[in-house]
């Protein structure tokens, strides 16, 4: 016949490392997914906040354009010359930085043009 005092220890329940397990998970959890996203959300708050006439921005569909004009949560975007469309301030992802833009195009179109000059020479 089995010891009885030697099944109650080898079938001991949960050991204390694996009560730690689901709280270990719930902080990783928060700090991988719900921390990062509110950041995000803030960041995003105070760009919109931000924004005055004037500004290129790019929707979150990817249209370029200048801010004419605010009408609430409404903003009025110029995207060609006598061209204006309407769209919610919560459409808009973010501020188009023009002086970085034009000094990295201008710099690529420089390469690209003398790699294409030594093509034509050769």
């Amino acid at each position: 016949m089995p010891n009885p005092l030697l099944l109650e220890a080898t079938n001991s329940g949960g050991s204390p490392l694996s009560l730690l397990i689901l709280p270990l998970m719930m902080v990783g959890m928060y700090f991988l997914l719900i921390r990062p996203q509110r950041r995000r959300m803030k960041e995003q708050s105070s760009m919109q906040s931000s924004l005055t006439e004037g500004d290129e921005i790019i929707t979150t569909s990817g249209i370029y354009g200048f801010i004419t004009g605010f009408d609430g949560d409404i903003v009025w975007i110029e995207i060609d010359d006598t061209v204006q469309i309407r769209i919610a301030k919560a459409a808009i992802q973010k501020k188009v930085d023009t002086s970085a833009t034009a000094s990295g195009n201008s710099s690529k179109t420089a390469a690209d043009t003398s790699a294409a000059d030594d093509k034509t020479e050769k």
